[in-house]
């Protein structure tokens, strides 16, 4: 087996459910650190963040590769036909919770990194690696925590290359330049609760609410531009009443998602909500509003031309740069004034059942990001 299968292998064997790391990166580390490497922890909260570096940024460009750890909860372990954490081959496939998203990545990070190194022991610049046990949760104690500290201590890097599985149909053929935003936010509409029958002495919440949704819910918030795609809104939970099919709410709530595009501000999107409750008179309501990414994008540059001219050595085409997908720790790095690109395995599988990728992606995923670095550090 390949020194990537191997690593991805005993990655996946580790059962680092967000937030727990469950050894991972300590595992990574004693690999690297044989190769020269120190590490940097910043644990906080129960997460577990480190930063594994080798070179001096004093002499030449810091290319870093952003991974993560933690995956989601496999679920129920019975519908799976090969166990979630024992990371079968079979056909060609490596499968396990993580195999894609993203400690298959991960392997070949680290491969890459030994190569690099193993190679050109005398290399300019920094070669780093920044992972984190808290991406696919809340991630307020993960990658956040790490880019605040490089930026307060002026290390920001020059180039970060994330292994988020941004690939569609076969390995490389997108890659990500930025990200829409994302905000999740709650509305509770109180009334008055009574009898059905009564309706002149009830104020019933829910009706005020499917007001707002029949506004909000098809309001063209914008038309995009040439990079990303118009912003949308989309209910995730809703709930009213229920005590008995005579008796109308006290409260009525949804939850919903936004993923705005950079032409509209999270601030504009709040502000139009609000002018929707108060055209509908509704006045006895609270919103709440918690960002959780805004919306980044990485113009053309040193790190796009690296890494499409590394897919066409290796794979013999150049990814499709788009801003598709949903939010990733690119997130943190972006506004720090790092070019930032997202490149991975296949996404079909992620976060399902029987969660798989290519054994021979893995190693050509490596060579990708061997011959990327190699390319912008040297």
């Amino acid at each position: 087996m390949s020194r990537v299968l191997d690593l991805a292998i005993a990655l996946i064997r580790r059962p680092s459910i967000t937030p727990d790391d469950s050894g991972c990166q300590q595992l990574v580390f004693d690999l690297l650190e044989a190769s020269g490497f120190s590490i940097e922890w910043y644990i906080q909260e129960g997460v577990s963040n480190c930063l594994i570096s080798h070179g001096d940024p004093e002499t030449g460009p810091t290319v870093m590769f952003l991974g993560h750890t933690d995956v989601v909860p496999p679920g129920d372990e019975s519908s799976w036909k090969y166990p979630p954490f024992a990371a079968e081959v079979n056909a060609g496939y490596l499968y396990g919770r993580g195999a894609a998203d993203m400690k298959g990545s991960v392997a070949a990070m680290v491969v890459a990194l030994q190569r690099l190194v193993e190679e050109y022991p005398e290399h300019p610049g920094c070669l780093q690696l920044l992972l984190t046990s808290d991406e696919e949760g809340p991630a307020k104690y993960g990658t956040c925590v790490v880019a605040k500290a490089l930026s307060d201590q002026a290390r920001v890097p020059d180039y970060c290359l994330v292994g988020e599985p941004s690939s569609s149909s076969v390995l490389g053929d997108v890659a990500r330049v930025g990200r829409r935003g994302s905000i999740n936010a709650s509305l509770r509409i109180d009334g008055i609760q009574g009898h059905t029958a009564f309706a002149e002495q009830v104020d019933n919440p829910a009706h005020k609410l499917a007001a707002f949704l029949a506004v909000a819910t098809k309001l063209r918030w914008d038309a995009g531009d040439d990079l990303f795609p118009p912003s949308t809104l989309q209910v995730s939970a809703l709930n009213a009443g229920g005590i008995a099919t005579n008796v109308t709410p006290a409260v009525a709530e949804v939850k919903f998602n936004i993923r705005n595009a950079p032409v509209s501000p999270q601030a504009e999107f709040k502000l139009r909500l609000e002018a929707i409750l108060d055209d509908l008179e509704i006045a006895n309501y609270q919103l709440d509003w918690h960002v959780s990414a805004e919306p980044f994008y990485t113009q053309a540059g040193e790190l796009t031309t690296a890494l499409s001219e590394a897919c066409m050595a290796v794979l013999g085409h150049a990814p499709e740069l788009n801003t598709g997908g949903g939010t990733s720790d690119g997130r943190f790095i972006a506004p720090l004034g790092t070019q930032v690109v997202e490149l991975g395995p296949l996404n079909h599988s992620i976060h399902k059942i029987d969660e798989h990728v290519a054994i021979a992606d893995l190693d050509l995923l490596m060579a990708v990001y061997f011959d990327a670095a190699r390319r912008l550090i040297l």
